[in-house]
């Protein structure tokens, strides 16, 4: 199932959210959860990290891990503690969840993470972790969005670097935009094995690209 929404009046959700395949997570905002319920199929969390509601940035999940970004609070997140492993990255690079892009098998990362960093993530999310770009974009996670059915990814990427993609993550890969045409998928939408929610201006021939790319069915 994919469903539209909008967060903090912003349709860029992907920068406002979260999720793996059990969870959620949201800011304490005023937000429809029930929109992220029923299309994801998992509970729903809310919280702030830092203070902040940028929760789509400043972390990631899998289904084994959640890396967290390092002036986020402990508190934070405790619902997630006992769900699976919690990594506070302490790194010049902490928008997290725009530079980390994971599914249970692999996670594409910024390439200027330090290499002790790239140990810890690996140990976090139980995945390999792999530097590089996404049409020549650092900030990988929102370049693009993968599950463990298929990835989407931007228009500007090339045949040649969407077989690696391919090869790398394990999962078809198609090429979308978001929200009327933007190149940020993972700014713009959130997905897991499950379903999407997408921003509100994404067309309906988006979301028939993206429902295919991510092998949603209805």
């Amino acid at each position: 199932m994919i469903k539209k929404a909008s967060i903090n009046g912003s349709t860029f959700i992907g920068v406002y959210a979260a999720c793996n395949n059990n969870i959620v997570v949201l800011p304490n905002l005023d937000v429809d959860i029930s929109t992220f319920e029923r299309a994801l199929r998992a509970r729903v969390f809310k919280t702030m990290l830092g203070g902040s509601p940028l929760i789509g940035s400043l972390m990631v999940m899998n289904s084994n891990g959640a890396v967290v970004t390092n002036f986020a609070d402990e508190r934070e997140v405790s619902f997630l503690v006992d769900e699976m492993n919690v990594l506070f990255v302490e790194d010049k690079i902490n928008a997290i969840g725009n530079d980390i892009l994971a599914n249970d098998k692999v996670a594409l990362v910024h390439v200027d993470f330090d290499k002790e960093t790239v140990k810890y993530i690996e140990e976090a999310l139980d995945v390999e972790v792999v530097k590089g770009t996404i049409g020549g974009i650092k900030t990988v996670g929102s370049a693009a969005v993968v599950t463990n059915k298929g990835m989407v990814v931007h228009p500007e990427v090339d045949e040649e670097e969407i077989k690696s993609l391919k090869n790398l993550f394990g999962v078809p890969v198609y090429v979308s935009t978001a929200n009327y045409g933007s190149k940020y998928l993972g700014a713009s939408l959130v997905a897991n094995d499950y379903g999407a929610v997408v921003g509100e201006k994404t067309t309906n021939v988006e979301i028939d690209r993206i429902e295919n790319a991510l092998d949603i069915i209805e």
